[in-house]
């Protein structure tokens, strides 16, 4: 399911409706950021939006498989990597940089995604190429 989050500014993110996510299911937030930003610009990587670490936790606690954002990472700062780390933890991935999440928006929220990951030597986190269905 996609949430559409774009209203959200100057605040971290935290009004979903949470009751319409359910276990195991692929949570992906579109603020619209990579597309106005532009993904690699200091900007990018340091003024992102963010989710409210509530929110987060209420994720976790609803048994989610996957949080997706389109921009870079879930939080900025210190506070990326323990919470990536936090997350993992708890049975939850993260994928960050996702791209075209208003074309899933156009056609309702639902989809099927199919990720696949790619192997490149030297390079931090898991890369991979979401591809979805709906």
């Amino acid at each position: 399911m996609v949430f559409d989050v774009s209203r959200v500014k100057n605040r971290d993110i935290d009004d979903i409706d949470i009751n319409k996510v359910t276990k195991d299911m692929f949570v992906c937030f579109y603020t619209g950021f990579i597309e106005e930003e532009g993904y690699g610009t200091k900007k990018y990587f340091t003024e992102h939006p963010q989710i409210s670490n509530e929110l987060l936790e209420a994720l976790l606690q609803k048994n989610v498989s996957i949080i997706g954002v389109d921009f870079a990472g879930v939080r900025r700062g210190k506070e990326h990597t323990p919470m990536d780390q936090y997350c993992a933890d708890h049975g939850v991935c993260i994928i960050e940089n996702l791209c075209n999440l208003c074309s899933v928006l156009k056609n309702g929220n639902a989809f099927i995604a199919n990720i696949y990951p790619m192997n490149y030597a030297e390079m931090t986190g898991l890369p991979c190429r979401v591809v979805v269905d709906i």
